[in-house]
């Protein structure tokens, strides 16, 4: 029998707020000898330790006759959690450290993820680790399961998604590129259902969002991270904000942005002309009176380039399908789509830092605006290479905000179609068309 047991339940937190967890859906086990890690603290110094186990991990592992064995049981839980993820182990994407095993208030272990884990959990709709951990004199040995996810829906979303059914084989076939091989066909529909009722509620908050006081706007918006977007501002090379069409990004956007008069009339928005045209005025007329400038997509490089060197931010919706000369194929959630390719254009030739942004709503109405820090250029001697594999930097970013909410994200639109797809042949007109001659 093992002398000292530890056992844990992780606190992983679910990104996505209305969800509840079923049985687990995956496990993973690991064994490690405790004189290996006695080895490994011998041969090794703090600076190789570091690169194993978290900080908080070797505090609480202490300095006495135990610290060896604590440390191998904490070894085995990531072993065990990164099993859970074999394609991402292999592909580079996850190790063991991006996972460690601390102590709650209660002195209770607890799993903790580094973003990188948290958004493999994400793709796989995990919204929980439950780990054990036990050791004996000679070994250590650590137990993971994974908790899926299953989306809570509306009733609202339900009814629509049955007798309104409006693009509902592009939202099932969307969410199947992403979460087929990871959930089962019970969750996509439900998120199907979910991303419903999220579209009836854009529409009852476009209606409401115009008679709420501005006090009461900025009560309904939280913004986060707020330090990222401030840091990238005051290095006075503009800002370009990578974001898509998630939540409600007007009222989340014009609220929280209104917080702080110090940028009022130095946001514009890139976008295309909304259908039909008396609601693109409408949204357009919103977005100029809270003080946010306007930016058509095609013919627009000047602008925004003389826009980003008076400093001003520049706010780049990056989740819509591109083609022609505007778009590239790009991997975008393992598969190629046309991607915008002037985001990579512009951010390396102005040096402009480019942010992740998004926004979500919660469970009781409020909204969230959240920075995310900025997106690392590839800046190679090849400019195409430089161009793609920007390009696909910000995809990535992209995949990591539609993962979190994805119930509030834009899956009516097309996105996965090649920017090289040939035109459609339209039949002439029957008055163009060659008629036979009469005899």
């Amino acid at each position: 029998m093992p002398d000292v047991p530890e056992t844990a339940t992780s606190l992983v937190p679910p990104s996505t707020s209305n969800t509840r967890s079923q049985g687990p859906v995956r496990c993973g086990i690991d064994s490690v000898e405790i004189a290996r890690i006695e080895r490994l603290l011998e041969e090794t110094g703090d600076a190789q330790l570091a690169k194993l186990f978290s900080a908080q991990e070797l505090a609480d592992a202490g300095s006495g006759a135990g610290r060896v064995a604590s440390l191998a049981a904490r070894y085995a839980a990531k072993e065990a959690c990164i099993k859970l993820f074999a394609k991402e182990l292999a592909a580079g994407r996850l190790e063991p450290a991006d996972f460690s095993v601390e102590r709650d208030g209660y002195g209770a272990p607890r799993t903790v993820c580094s973003t990188r884990a948290r958004e493999a959990l994400d793709r796989a709709r995990i919204a929980d680790i439950a780990v054990s951990l036990t050791h004996d004199r000679s070994s250590a040995a650590a137990v993971a399961l994974a908790l899926p996810m299953a989306t809570t829906t509306p009733l609202a979303g339900r009814l629509l998604f049955k007798f309104l059914p409006v693009r509902r084989d592009v939202i099932l076939d969307n969410l199947r590129r992403v979460y087929a091989t990871a959930v089962p066909p019970a969750e996509i529909e439900r998120l199907a259902q979910a991303h419903y009722a999220h579209l009836w509620q854009l529409v009852a908050e476009f209606i409401r969002f115009r008679w709420l006081s501005a006090e009461r706007k900025r009560q309904l918006v939280r913004v986060e991270n707020l330090d990222a977007f401030v840091n990238a501002f005051r290095l006075g090379k503009g800002v370009l904000l990578l974001t898509g069409h998630f939540g409600n990004w007007e009222v989340a956007t014009v609220a929280g942005i209104q917080r702080y008069p110090e940028v009022n009339g130095r946001f514009h928005f890139v976008r295309r002309p909304i259908k039909p045209r008396w609601l693109d005025t409408l949204v357009t007329r919103r977005f100029n009176r809270a003080g946010f400038g306007v930016v058509g997509k095609r013919g627009s490089l000047d602008t925004i380039i003389s826009l980003l060197e008076r400093g001003d931010v520049v706010v780049f919706p990056f989740d819509q399908y591109a083609g022609g000369a505007d778009g590239i194929d790009v991997e975008f959630f393992g598969q190629p789509a046309g991607t915008f390719k002037s985001l990579a254009v512009i951010a390396l030739a102005t040096g402009a830092p480019v942010l992740p942004a998004a926004c979500w709503r919660e469970d009781d109405g409020r909204h969230v605006l959240r920075f995310d820090d900025p997106v690392a250029l590839v800046d190679v001697p090849n400019v195409n290479d430089s161009i793609v594999r920007t390009t696909r930097a910000f995809n990535a970013a992209i995949e990591r905000l539609v993962v979190r909410h994805p119930e509030q994200w834009w899956w009516v639109h097309r996105r996965w179609k090649s920017a090289r797809r040939p035109r459609r042949r339209t039949a002439p007109r029957v008055s163009e068309r060659t008629q036979p001659a009469e005899d």
